[in-house]
This record gives C-alpha cells, structure tokens and sequence, in this order.
C-alpha cells in the first residue's frame, strides 16, 4: 500500500512526542516502510586502550566513594539493608558490605538479593529463599525469591523490609535493557515507596557510556524481570539515573504504585564524581568485577547487545534461531558460530554486510567435548563511535531465517516465542519476522528504531545527573 507505511511510521512516533511517555515508545503496529575465563588466542583493541584523546586522571568515584567521602551522611544513623552483588565494591575493590559494615554510625543490618545472589554464585534463573549469612551473621532476604511477591514479581514483601529505615542499593548494571538488577532496583523503589522506606541508590558508571543508546524499544506488554523499563535496549542512563526515571515517570514505565504514593516516596541517589557520559568502561580507571557468569568482562558487556538477541534459543519452548554466542566455552557474547551452517558460509554473509564499526576475525578453540578444534568469528570493535551494539543481533535474526529449512519465527507446533520477544521488546517486529522470514527489511527497521531512540534520548536528558 504506497504511502501507508510513512502514515504508520508517524503514528507510531506519537507516544514518543508526550512528554513523559516519550521515555517509553512502542514499536510499530505494522512493518516500517520497504526502502532500500580462558586467555583469549588474541587481545581485541578495545580491551588494551583508551578512546582517542580519553584522559584517565585515576579511578572515578562510585557512589560508595562518595557516600564514605561524605562521611556516610546519607545512611548515618539509620537501620539500613543493602542491595548488591560482587560486583557493588568501591574503587580500591573492597565490597560495600563491608565497607559499611565498618562505618563509623551506620547500622547494617540486613542483605538482600536479586538474581544470582548477593555473592554471585547461583547460575541464572535459580530461585533461593532468604538465609543466614554465614560470612556476616546477617540475614539475606530473597528478592529472587520461589514465593515472590505477588506471584512472580520479586519485590520485597513488607516482612522483609520491617527491620529497617532505609534500603541501599549497589548494583553494577551493563547498560542493556534485559539485564535483571535495573529490575530489581525498581522493583525494591516499589516496595520502600509502598512500605513508608527510603532508597538509596550509590551510583555506578553504564560501562557502555551514556551516550550509546540503540535498538527496539520495549512494548508495554512485554514488561517483565527481564525488561522492567520502557526504554531501548541500549538505554544510556546509569542506575541512579534510571532510579530517578522510574519515580518521576507513570507506569507503566515508571514504578508502578498510585500517583500518592510515589510523590512522597523518599529516593536519593548518591552520584559519581569524575563520570562522563563519553566514559566507557575503560576510560574509568577502575577493574571490571564480573556482574554475572558470562559478563566476566568489558569485552563480553559490549557483546551482550550485538549476539544476545541474535543467538537467543529456548529448547524448553523449541525456539532457536540457529546462532550461538562463544566459540567453544570462550568468548562469551563475542564469538558467533552456528549450529549447522559452515563458518565460510555465514562468514561471507556478514562481512557482505559492511555493518559500521565492526570487524570479524576468525578464532579456533579446544572444543569441550573432544578436545578438537571449534572454530568461529570473534567481533571486534573497530570505531566505537560508529559502532550501533544491537545492529548485528538483528541482521543475525534474519540470517538465522536464511539458513533455517524453515522460518524459525513461524508459528509451530509446541513452540513458544515469548521469552525470546519479553528480550526483544517488539511485537511488530517479530510478527513482520514470522511472516517475512529472510525477506524482512531489516534496514527499515533500524530506521525506525534510531528515530525512535533519538527522541527518546532528547527527552531522558532530564534524568541525567551527568554531562
């Protein structure tokens, strides 16, 4: 239909010229328009050295080296729990456990959870109920938690807040929406706005920086634990800046409680000093503490955006697109190999690509299985300006639908899109992937979603609490 896909486009860009809502766009009704641990084998660019004319003048200052700076006014003389992971440690590596467990005149008296645990040792997706800590002698509440709240929600329950006055939060995020702590986070402003609690968040840089913001945004019906935020899927903001988001927004991207409610919620955010949004990661001056079991590094953040979505299969729900990310059992997020297509193959298909600030390089690994060599393609980043991190993950979706006998998104027989669209966010999308298959116009999309992301990232600015 000739000029219904511009009509389409503009419709769809509406939610995102509202003021507030504009945060949280959906994706279009209909297609847009048709136009035309181990050590590596190699050490990539981006892991050895600085952006161009990047300063380091030494490590920035966390949220935890501020709040310590300040001589922990924001917490002193309060019943505090803590929210974190083994990632929430300050600038010299020591866990802001313990840090404020030797504050002078801060009372921690309760740990919290969310997924993975509060020292990382429980694989993705494993439920745990609340315990004894036996390395502090405090409890640990379960905001990962069989029972949840309310079903499957996650929130802390007023039980499990009821011994304190204010709930701190320390959670390194990796600036990618589907990433479960933001979640958590919100979840728990939730719960302390409803149960009369402050939260605190102690700020953290987006290793990403905050000025990447890229790929579809999140349909309000896929909101999830794994996407709690209506915002693209490279969000650019920092976990302090995205608190700050979800209590001045209406839900359903902001917490989700009665206007009441949320206005005489307490949240104070401790900031950084010494971040920039041109920051990435490296540019910090501070040491990467894995946030997850296949996060075990900055290479393998960046990796998240551009294979997670494109290498997503689901056995349980017989999805697959036919992708994997890794080589072997290394490079997590970084490596791409395929299930059944040869690497000359699907090689050639992406370097036809020409996709802007990326490269391919070939890598071989032991193979876990019998030793003999797994061979893949490493990504690396060879402009990080240019660089769009969840371009590749979509071009692999349609790839995945060339090489498959049949179209992968299609409906069949037991099988089960929804968790791989809660990740992607876009219901259009995946229904133009279901009827298109490899004959979806991968560009056009992009399109729109740069478009999207580019009023969005105008309108979050009022959240920012860094330049």
């Amino acid at each position: 239909m000739p000029g219904a896909p511009r009509t389409v486009f503009l419709k769809n860009l509406l939610p995102l010229l509202v003021p507030l809502l504009g945060l949280i766009g959906c994706s279009a009704s209909k297609p847009p328009a048709a136009s035309k641990p181990v050590a590596p084998l190699f050490v990539p660019p981006e892991t050895t050295k600085p952006l161009p004319g990047a300063e380091k003048t030494g490590a920035v200052m966390l949220g935890i080296d501020v709040l310590e700076a300040d001589g922990f006014a924001a917490v002193k003389g309060k019943r505090i729990g803590l929210l974190t992971h083994p990632a929430g440690v300050n600038r010299r590596g020591v866990s802001t456990i313990e840090v404020l467990r030797r504050a002078p005149g801060v009372k921690l008296v309760a740990l919290y959870a969310g997924e993975h645990g509060v020292y990382g040792e429980l694989p993705a997706e494993k439920k745990f109920p609340d315990q004894m800590d036996a390395r502090t002698g405090l409890m640990i509440y379960s905001l990962y938690s069989p029972q949840g709240y309310k079903g499957k929600s996650f929130k802390a329950t007023p039980a499990q807040l009821k011994g304190i006055d204010a709930l701190v939060v320390d959670l390194q995020d990796i600036g990618t929406r589907s990433y479960t702590f933001s979640s958590a986070m919100k979840l728990a402003m939730e719960a302390c706005f409803e149960n009369g609690k402050e939260l605190i968040v102690l700020d953290r840089p987006n290793p990403l920086g905050g000025l990447k913001v890229d790929g579809p945004p999140l349909d309000a019906q896929w909101m999830s634990y794994v996407g709690a935020f209506r915002v693209p899927y490279v969000h650019g903001l920092t976990m302090g800046e995205l608190a700050r988001l979800a209590k001045d927004s209406a839900p359903p991207g902001g917490v989700d409680v009665p206007d009441k409610t949320r206005a005489a919620g307490k949240l104070t955010v401790v900031p950084m000093r010494g971040w920039t949004r041109s920051m990435r990661w490296i540019e910090t001056g501070l040491t990467w503490v894995p946030t997850s079991g296949l996060i075990q590094d900055f290479p393998a953040v960046m990796g998240y955006p551009m294979t997670g979505l494109g290498c997503y299969f689901d056995p349980k729900r017989n999805f697959d697109i036919g992708f994997r990310h890794g080589v072997g059992k290394q490079h997590a997020f970084r490596g791409i190999s395929h299930t059944a297509v040869k690497i000359d193959v699907f090689e050639k298909e992406l370097r036809a690509l020409n996709l802007a600030g990326i490269q391919f390089r070939r890598v071989s690994v032991p193979s876990a299985k019998d030793g003999k060599p797994a061979i893949g393609l490493y990504i690396e980043i060879a402009d990080y300006d240019a660089w769009r991190p969840t371009e590749l993950s979509i071009w692999l979706m349609k790839l995945g639908a060339k090489f498959a006998a049949k179209n992968p998104f299609a409906p069949a027989p037991r099988r089960d899109t929804s968790g791989f669209v809660r990740h992607l966010g876009s219901t259009a999308f995946l229904n133009d992937l279901a009827a298109k298959g490899a004959r979806v116009d991968v560009e056009a999309w992009l399109r729109q979603w740069r478009e999207q992301a580019r009023i969005y990232q105008e309108q979050s600015k009022k959240f920012w609490l860094y330049r």
